[in-house]
């Protein structure tokens, strides 16, 4: 864990010097940009809020993503997964209307469920015909954008509005504020918290873990692979679907609208990627990630700084940590085993050192 967090430190730190290097180049004045970068993401309680906003989506689909990976199922469908679970929650929230305390409960249950239908296709077609999820997780992305924008067009479309977008969910679903800071981050921090008890302290969680690293020991040993593999799809898209979910319940409009994805699908698996699919690692990434976009329209703003410049941190930060991970892991042991060389070198010395004190006497 040590290891992995230096790792990051000095990627996040190489992003941020070539990131130096890159504007002071191309004329702009790279402290008053990266200044500003932090002034519109962290240092106000409402760029604070504003960031911890924008991660929440981030962390669910960074660890639908995560989980997946770990296991040995590869799920590249949150795109297609967020949009149906926002969407079911859309339409229940039309057509239903209940008391906040029933109401939101029940659209997180409707989000869970339809994110985790979407991803059983795919874990049934894997497990029926023997179909490549890889394949099938991502057809199953454009089927779920062109759907939805089918519905939003037209059985679903709000007639007052000039771009395809439903009318507002009945007012019993929008999440509570806490000022400015939504429901939604608690959420997805909860959700985190699980998947970590899960992941290192069930033993479902183990069984998932030794799948991925090694499905045939992990079937001689008495795992039941299929069976977890189905779980591990469910639970990875019911968490993609809860992603999308939060964007109409807590987000500014609280209507599916066209665009609503915003990326964040892929976002997750990017950041799955680099935290190298550990559930902390995917967290804390996601907050990074999410300083970045916030403040990069505040850098924009006040400096002329491209907001598209923060995509350059970010594919740096990756490249760096990805491509350097085996790298410092060998230079990590090589260290390590210096070390030890040296302290078993030292006991050595001590010990011969006694030996003839015990000579002379």
């Amino acid at each position: 864990m040590k290891k992995q967090i230096i790792t990051a430190f000095i990627g996040i730190i190489v992003a941020f010097l070539a990131g130096f290097i890159i504007m002071a180049l191309q004329g702009y004045n790279p402290a008053a940009s990266y200044y500003q970068l932090f002034s519109y993401s962290l240092f106000s309680r409402f760029a604070l809020f504003t960031t911890l906003n924008k991660a929440a989506p981030l962390i669910l689909t960074g660890l639908s993503a995560a989980i997946g990976f770990a296991s040995g199922a590869v799920n590249l469908g949150q795109v297609g997964q967020f949009l149906i679970g926002a969407m079911g929650v859309t339409a229940v929230g039309l057509w239903v209307d209940l008391p906040a305390p029933v109401m939101i409960p029940l659209l997180i249950a409707v989000a869970l469920s339809a994110g985790a239908f979407y991803a059983g296709i795919a874990a049934f077609l894997r497990v029926k015909f023997n179909m490549d999820e890889f394949i099938t997780t991502l057809m199953l992305n454009f089927l779920a954008g062109f759907f939805t924008l089918y519905l939003i067009s037209g059985p679903m479309i709000d007639e007052k509005m000039y771009s395809p977008m439903t009318p507002m969910i009945n007012r019993g679903g929008w999440f509570p504020q806490f000022g400015g800071l939504n429901f939604a981050f608690f959420l997805a921090v909860a959700a985190l918290a699980v998947i970590y008890f899960i992941w290192n302290y069930t033993k479902i969680g183990y069984e998932w873990k030794v799948m991925g690293r090694n499905a045939l020991f992990a079937k001689v040993g008495g795992c039941d692979n299929q069976k977890n593999y189905v779980r591990v799809m469910l639970v990875s898209g019911a968490l993609a679907g809860l992603a999308g979910a939060i964007m109409v319940l807590g987000g500014m409009q609280h209507r599916f609208v066209k665009g609503i994805d915003a990326n964040y699908g892929w976002d997750g698996v990017m950041i799955a990627i680099v935290a190298n699919n550990g559930v902390i690692g995917t967290g804390l990434y996601a907050l990074f990630f999410a300083m970045l976009q916030t403040g990069a329209m505040g850098m924009e703003l006040e400096t002329s700084v491209p907001s598209e410049f923060v995509l350059v941190l970010q594919a740096i930060t990756v490249l760096f940590v990805v491509a350097s991970r085996e790298s410092a892991h060998l230079l990590f042991n090589r260290i390590s085993v210096l070390l030890r060389l040296r302290k078993v070198r030292s006991q050595e010395r001590v010990s011969k050192g006694d030996d003839s004190d015990a000579a002379f006497d």
